[in-house]
């Protein structure tokens, strides 16, 4: 399965992004997938995650202004940025697993997906 990021760019504080990942095996559907960031120098963090039924899981740094959803029928997984600020700025993967039914998000502990994208840069500055 091959995953690819799009949307990513260079925002004022307080702008919005939509990120899309094209997931092109279905089978990931059924599973866990999600969305981390990472900055150079530091480590990899989760920022958003939803399992097969479509519950979503957040991290604390970006409950209640990110959103993350998935259009089954498009094969996209998607995660809507709102409010951003400059500490948002990273590179963002989507990531999947083919075995990860359980998709609770803990601050700070990124899965070991099977797969993941290339990522897209999202940089937020005035």
């Amino acid at each position: 399965a091959q995953l690819e990021e799009s949307g990513g760019g260079s925002v004022q504080p307080g702008g919005s992004l939509r990120l899309s990942c094209t997931v092109s095996d279905d089978t990931y559907r059924s599973y866990c997938m999600g969305w981390f960031r990472q900055t150079p120098g530091k480590d990899r963090e989760p920022v958003a995650q939803i399992d097969g039924d479509g519950h979503t899981y957040y991290a604390s740094a970006v409950k209640g202004r990110f959103t993350i959803s998935k259009d089954n029928a498009k094969k996209l997984l998607l995660l809507q940025m709102d409010s951003l600020e400059p500490e948002d700025t990273a590179t963002y993967y989507c990531a999947a697993d083919s075995t990860l039914i359980d998709c609770t998000l803990v601050d700070g502990y990124v899965f070991g997906f099977d797969v993941r994208g290339q990522g897209t840069q999202v940089t937020v500055s005035s």
